[in-house]
């Protein structure tokens, strides 16, 4: 008879080596996995501003204008208890992306809180690196009370740079309170103008439906501006923004009104010429207040009719 050989199982030696290759190849794995991911989120989110800009480019057909970013009925007081009925540009564009039975569900009529139907969820809203509640959820007045269900957004509606307030009657934008721009009133040119851009849900607590009266846009949990700054900001900027700063970092109003998203250095934006651009983060003016030169670029990018040069920022 033979003598059954010894079996020789791993010394601890040599499973903690094995354990840190395996632990090795795994952490230069995972960043590849990551850079992929993001790649097909951006070119999701990149395709959901090009049917949007589509959207917008075949109401314009219908209506020979844009929608308004918010329809008001009433008399401009404030952006925040003013706003009924409040349907927003999102809305109104509904039967363009192929969501004709949703569209006529709403009552544009009544104000947007009385239909149940600004609680579906629409995937051409919500931007897949942005971590958008895949449902509705409650949108607060300022005291924290729900005024009403709504589905989220990661886009909104450009009214200018930061000489038009989101809050404000009017803008030098194309979108604004009850705006009815035509593409012959951009004078500024339609590749060098924004339509809409990307605000992150998880920055600011945006939805697709309208300026709800009386509620308000929350502060995401994901907002990476400093703390004591606003909360919160009036309805109106619920669906629109002003190019100001894009992915703020500092800003005592905590971006709320700014355009963000979670894409690496920058934001994605539909121009009025439908083509869709990346613009490098602005996260910041300078430290005496004064506008850095790609803030000013970025300001003049939000303008319809201003007039300005537009130098320094990549796009």
């Amino acid at each position: 008879m033979h003598p059954t050989p010894l079996r020789r199982g791993f010394t601890l030696i040599e499973l903690l080596v094995v354990i840190a290759i395996i632990a090795i190849l795994l952490g230069l794995l995972l960043p590849a996995v990551q850079k992929v991911r993001e790649t097909a989120s951006r070119m999701k989110c990149s395709n959901n501003l090009k049917q949007i800009g589509l959207a917008m480019h075949n109401y314009h057909d219908s209506n020979s204008s844009f929608p308004p970013s918010y329809l008001a009925s009433g008399a401009y007081s404030d952006g925040a208890t003013d706003t009924a009925p409040g349907w927003g540009w999102g809305a109104f564009i509904l039967p363009y992306l192929e969501q004709d039975n949703l569209f006529r569900q709403l009552n544009l009529a009544q104000p947007v809180q009385n239909s149940s139907a600004i609680q579906t969820f629409l995937k051409a809203y919500a931007c897949p690196s942005d971590s958008p509640p895949p449902a509705a959820f409650g949108v607060p007045d300022a005291f924290g009370n729900t005024v009403a269900q709504a589905a989220p957004s990661s886009y909104a509606a450009c009214v200018g740079g930061d000489e038009s307030d989101t809050t404000g009657p009017t803008g030098m934008g194309v979108f604004y309170r009850n705006s009815r721009t035509r593409l012959t009133d951009i004078a500024d040119g339609t590749n060098s103008t924004i339509l809409v851009g990307e605000r992150a849900w998880v920055n600011a607590n945006g939805i697709w439906a309208g300026a709800i009266p009386g509620a308000v846009i929350k502060r995401g949990l994901q907002n990476p501006c400093p703390g004591g700054g606003a909360g919160s900001y009036p309805a109106s900027v619920l669906v629109q923004a002003h190019s100001h700063l894009n992915n703020a970092t500092s800003d005592t109003d905590g971006g709320l009104d700014d355009f963000s998203s979670r894409h690496f250095g920058g934001s994605l934006f539909v121009f009025a010429d439908g083509h869709v651009a990346m613009v490098r983060s602005v996260p910041a003016d300078n430290a005496n207040g004064t506008f850095t030169s790609d803030g000013i670029a970025l300001q003049a990018l939000g303008t319809r009719a201003n007039g300005e040069v537009i130098q320094g920022l990549d796009y």
